[in-house]
């Protein structure tokens, strides 16, 4: 996958979570960010937790965004340099 292909796809899937999320829809947020996490390669994808109970959703959501955005980060970081 190019840088562009990536970015495009990610922008994508930031909106989405932004916006589920800023609904208060964590449910579908934290959905949004495995689908993210899995677009990363092998050795970058963090290891997340199931999601078993959806009123745990909001901690996992707040847990895990950082840790995700940091990967995308060093995943568009390695796609420059190739």
């Amino acid at each position: 996958m190019s840088l562009q292909e990536f970015d495009a796809l990610i922008d994508r899937m930031k909106l989405a979570f932004e916006y589920a999320e800023n609904l208060g829809q964590y449910t579908d947020a934290a959905k949004i960010l495995f689908q993210m996490n899995e677009q990363l390669p092998d050795d970058l994808q963090i290891d997340l937790e199931e999601l078993e109970n959806s009123d745990l959703a909001k901690s996992f959501v707040m847990r895990y965004n950082s840790d995700i955005k940091s990967a995308i980060v060093d995943y568009r970081q390695r796609l420059m340099n190739f």
